[in-house]
């Protein structure tokens, strides 16, 4: 028998001739599955960070804005009970809550002067109404009143 009956017998009896490397079919359908697998689950981890961020800096505008809100009452001067809302664009909306908690007047009343008045004010920006709505809240305490009354 020749070199060549040996390999011909060889792969009749169904085993692999020598010197013969290689993947089989299935072999090769399960790494490609396997790194399919792996691709899939690379995409969904960066898409999420990807969500994950622009939530993150959506987030940080409403702060800013409901910062901008609360330095806007400091600006007045002059603080109105109640309740006041409004349209801030972007898809933010925002609600201005002041309360009076605690007010005093001044132990040696001059006429015309008001009493001290401690607020306690409440900033809340929404955005993103529909399935999913987000909301910011800050709050604070600022003092208004003591002066003379015009």
């Amino acid at each position: 028998m020749c070199a060549d009956d040996e390999m011909s017998a060889g792969f009749a009896a169904g085993g692999q001739g020598r010197g013969e490397a290689g993947f089989t079919l299935l072999e090769v359908v399960v790494a490609t599955a396997i790194a399919a697998l792996a691709l899939v689950a690379l995409f969904q981890t960066g898409s999420a960070g990807l969500f994950t961020a622009g939530e993150a800096a959506r987030v940080a505008e409403a702060v800013d804005r409901a910062q901008s809100h609360l330095a806007a009452i400091a600006d007045v001067g002059t603080i109105a009970p109640g309740e006041t809302e409004g349209d801030d664009g972007g898809g933010y909306h925002w609600r201005l809550s002041a309360r009076p908690i605690a007010s005093r007047q001044a132990s040696t009343p001059e006429p015309g002067t008001a009493a001290t008045t401690l607020y306690n004010i409440r900033v809340t920006v929404s955005w993103g109404g529909g399935r999913h709505p987000r909301s910011v809240e800050l709050e604070s305490r600022r003092i208004a009143g003591g002066g003379a009354q015009q």
